[in-house]
């Protein structure tokens, strides 16, 4: 075998660049930080605003109180610019929100151009753009991945996160292979910048001018005045949600329920629900909710124009609730005294309680060895009656033979626990009992079960009558 060494100067030139090349590898020197991550100085301060949607929320209302000092409000300019702020809104909620982004129900063509238009008159970035941020706000709520998330500040959820530059590489990633895949999503986004120009400030002018004249208040009212309506009342979901009212369903993440929040937002205000059941068409689920976005999409479905409507079944959304109201209920019952645990009591024999209540106020009830000094004198039946109980097992006078105590009396007994008497008895197999493991992951692995177990009533140990051998 024999291997050609002979190679012209240009080959042999070109391999040692090459070999140069792959060997010494170029300093580019420290990574610069993204100036969202930079602390603020008077050089920086300017370069961190994001000058192309600082514009669109600053210039707005201060074209509307121009406005109201310059250009009169017509009756008819009024009611069109509200029909305008729901139309414009209903295509954020209906369509940008929970068509697009959350996919919870499927629409004609004819209303999917409608939402198109109608949410680009909004004036809130394009469908691909807005659905890319709201699935990551859903995937990585409260973190730092978060693109708006409310931890920041309420003002940043409400508006800093876009007047101020974000770094790209923070915000989590989502898929929406769904929406590249979709042509009305991709055409919208390609002209957005044209779509919302019209859509928000020409048309509206446009129906107001060739409707009854009013060129200047159209413009003013119908397209500036409405465009901040719609603005806050739409970003009042990934800040007032986050911030105010309750969390019946899951209280590990900041989203919550509220009324006024529902009125703002065209119905996004059951935000709790909203984010443990995403893909449900509804946020409000019982009838007298405010949701007109909801009752838009139920309308159009009777029409044939809407279909397949995600809903999840009342069964999951009561397990749901429950497991938040055993949650708190948990929570509360931490801060009571149930009593020292059974399996913490230490085991006596009989003879040693009867030697001990010769000196100590001792009964027994159901094994348990109480100490009755706390209610020797203050016990209903009066004092002779506690006192002839003492050294003896009174479980079933305790459970109906003298007296059927009530359920408070149980509880109050079981604060006077001292020990257990050894014996083939109930009380035995409460003892060893397997711990609830199930209750630690709703309160907290930290806390201990013992602590939070709450005894159903009449289901207290002292309520079994056995035998004391």
């Amino acid at each position: 075998m024999s291997v050609v060494m002979d190679r012209s100067p240009e080959v042999r030139k070109a391999s040692l660049r090459a070999q140069s090349n792959q060997s010494a590898p170029v300093y580019r020197g420290p990574e610069r930080l993204h100036v969202a991550d930079q602390e603020w100085t008077l050089g920086n301060c300017l370069a961190k605003i994001n000058w192309l949607h600082a514009p669109i929320l600053v210039l707005p209302p201060l074209a509307t109180i121009y406005a109201l000092y310059t250009v009169p409000l017509l009756l008819k300019t009024l009611v069109w610019s509200i029909i305008y702020y729901f139309i414009t809104g209903l295509g954020i909620t209906a369509g940008y929100h929970r068509l697009w982004a959350h996919r919870s129900y499927a629409a004609t063509l004819p209303v999917r151009i409608f939402l198109a238009l109608a949410g680009a008159g909004a004036m809130e970035g394009s469908i691909k753009w807005w659905s890319r941020d709201h699935r990551a706000h859903h995937r990585y709520t409260d973190s730092e991945k978060d693109p708006y998330a409310v931890k920041n500040g309420l003002l940043y959820a409400h508006l800093g996160w876009m007047i101020l530059k974000q770094n790209p590489k923070r915000i989590g990633r989502s898929d929406i292979t769904d929406l590249n895949a979709d042509r009305l999503v991709m055409w919208q986004h390609k002209h957005y910048l044209k779509i919302a120009t019209f859509m928000a400030a020409v048309f509206p002018t446009l129906v107001a001018g060739f409707g009854w004249g009013d060129w200047m208040g159209g413009y003013f009212y119908a397209g500036v005045a409405r465009l901040v309506f719609v603005h806050h009342a739409t970003f009042c979901v990934n800040s007032l949600a986050h911030w105010l009212g309750d969390q019946p369903f899951d209280d590990r993440h900041s989203p919550r329920n509220h009324f006024i929040t529902a009125l703002l937002t065209l119905g996004e205000g059951y935000h709790n629900f909203h984010h443990e059941f995403p893909t449900d068409y509804r946020n409000a689920i019982r009838f007298y909710q405010y949701d007109p976005t909801k009752w838009l999409i139920l309308f159009l479905s009777y029409l044939g124009l809407t279909k397949r409507l995600q809903t999840f079944s009342e069964n999951e959304v009561q397990k749901g609730m429950l497991q938040m109201e055993q949650k708190k209920i948990n929570e509360r019952s931490m801060k009571l005294k149930w009593g020292t645990p059974l399996d913490k009591l230490p085991v006596i024999e009989y003879e040693e309680f009867e030697e001990r209540s010769s000196t100590e106020p001792l009964i027994l009830v159901s094994g348990i060895v109480h100490d009755v000094t706390p209610i020797l004198e203050s016990h209903p039946g009066g004092r002779a009656m506690i006192r002839s109980g003492i050294g003896k097992d009174m479980t079933a006078a305790f459970n109906g033979g003298v007296y059927d105590h009530s359920n408070a009396a149980h509880n109050l007994l079981s604060t006077m626990r001292v020990a257990v008497v050894r014996g083939g008895m109930d009380v035995e197999t409460w003892r060893k009992m397997p711990s609830q493991d199930h209750l630690t992951g709703i309160i907290g692995k930290s806390a201990r079960v013992d602590q939070i177990s709450i005894c159903d009533a009449g289901l207290q140990p002292t309520k079994r009558i056995v035998n004391v051998i």
